[in-house]
């Protein structure tokens, strides 16, 4: 998987400065549109719109230091619809104009292209197993949640924060299916072009008791692998990194479009990710 996702990276960095098909690069990945910007996300921290926006700015800047280069003809080469455009994405990712761009001892960014590889670790046993779950529903409390430059809004603090103690402990009693507890549940992830990342995040519980108080999400029939976690919701951020990025290249599974479930009761936790087989 490694290295299919690095040959989609090798297609990105060739087609720079010529539009780049999401489509085609999840190909070159051998997995789907969806399954690639997931798990680049997972992987990398940033989304791949964001990734390919970085690295066309990064050489874009090194083409400015040409003398007689015009703002417009690098704007129009990196796929910019306008030299406003481009100076404003430019500025923000650099600090400076294109304009001062050019002085020849003016700072500037550079971010590498990057490659993923696998890396040993210290022997940390994954305790998992692979369940077929039919069909379930989930009622909690719904946020709309975008991501810009890997900062979530509302941050999960808020979002807990509005929730409230109160309608946590409530939730917690209605709970009467598997996962059990509160659930925090992401679904419906997607990326727009300019990098930002927008997904609808679930606080709640899986019932099968009816309310009008709080949103209600239906989950479909899906294969899923549930990793069991010490700790609570807070401490699980190093075991979805570990899940991408070690357990599933080398499963036999790959990720399915469902949603990412993170159930914690009594300090004890499991991640749920929808899977299905390869091929």
């Amino acid at each position: 998987m490694l290295k299919e996702m690095n040959e989609a990276l090798n297609y990105i960095e060739e087609n720079l400065e010529s539009h780049i098909d999401l489509v085609e690069v999840a190909k070159k990945a051998y997995c789907s549109e969806y399954h690639f910007k997931r798990l680049f996300s997972l992987l990398s921290g940033i989304t791949i719109a964001e990734y390919i926006r970085r690295r066309r700015l990064t050489l874009a800047a090194l083409d400015l230091k040409e003398q007689h280069v015009k703002v417009i003809d690098i704007a129009i080469k990196y796929g910019y619809q306008s030299p406003d455009a481009f100076s404003r994405a430019f500025q923000n990712f650099h600090g400076v104009t294109p304009t001062l761009a050019k002085q020849p001892e003016q700072n500037l960014k550079a971010y590498p292209r990057m490659s993923f590889q696998l890396t040993i670790r210290g022997g940390f046993e994954m305790n998992y197993r692979i369940v077929k779950k039919e069909s379930f529903q989930v009622v909690g409390v719904k946020y709309a949640v975008e991501m810009v430059n890997e900062i979530l809004s509302p941050t999960y603090e808020d979002m807990i924060a509005g929730v409230g103690e109160s309608r946590l402990k409530e939730l917690a009693t209605i709970s009467n299916g598997e996962p059990h507890g509160i659930v925090h549940i992401s679904v419906n992830y997607s990326e727009s072009v300019e990098g930002k990342a927008t997904f609808e995040q679930y606080i709640g519980a899986v019932t099968t008791e009816k309310t009008e108080t709080y949103e209600t999400l239906a989950i479909p029939s899906l294969l899923w692998a549930i990793f069991e976690i010490d700790g609570d919701w807070i401490q699980v951020e190093e075991h979805w990194q570990r899940i991408y990025s070690e357990w599933l290249p080398l499963s036999s599974y790959e990720l399915a479009e469902g949603p990412e479930i993170l159930a914690s009761k009594e300090q004890k936790s499991e991640i749920w990710i929808a899977i299905k087989k390869k091929g």
